[in-house]
């Protein structure tokens, strides 16, 4: 098994874990839907960076290959992004939940629609 094929069966299973926990109706598994998709797109961010060994990511003497530092830029950047978005997610999802009672996304405590009797 290649590393590039285990590097592709992470993003696909991240992403396709992270949609599914995104379309769900309960707020806490919509965040953590949104926290795996931007982990995929952090290992994304470095699998199109071309990940290689043992080269230095910066200047060094008599080296003539390097490694790409903007990838590795990128995700740190994504990462704190991505610390600010979830406390914000998770603060919202607080106060939707202390004044509505219910973590459901859309408010009402049993899935249901308030105007059905049954």
């Amino acid at each position: 098994m290649s590393l590039e094929f285990l590097i592709a069966s992470a993003i696909g299973v991240l992403t396709a874990g992270g949609v599914y926990l995104a379309l769900r109706g309960r707020t806490f598994q919509v965040v953590l839907g949104l926290t795996l998709l931007s982990y995929a797109v952090n290992l994304f961010l470095f699998a199109i960076g071309r990940l290689v060994v043992d080269r230095p990511p910066l200047f060094a003497k008599g080296v003539t290959d390097h490694a790409d530092p903007l990838p590795q830029a990128l995700v740190l950047t994504a990462i704190v992004i991505t610390f600010g978005m979830t406390a914000l997610v998770v603060v919202l999802s607080l106060r939707s939940f202390l004044e509505s009672g219910s973590d459901q996304v859309d408010g009402i405590a049993d899935g249901r629609d308030e105007g059905d009797a049954a």
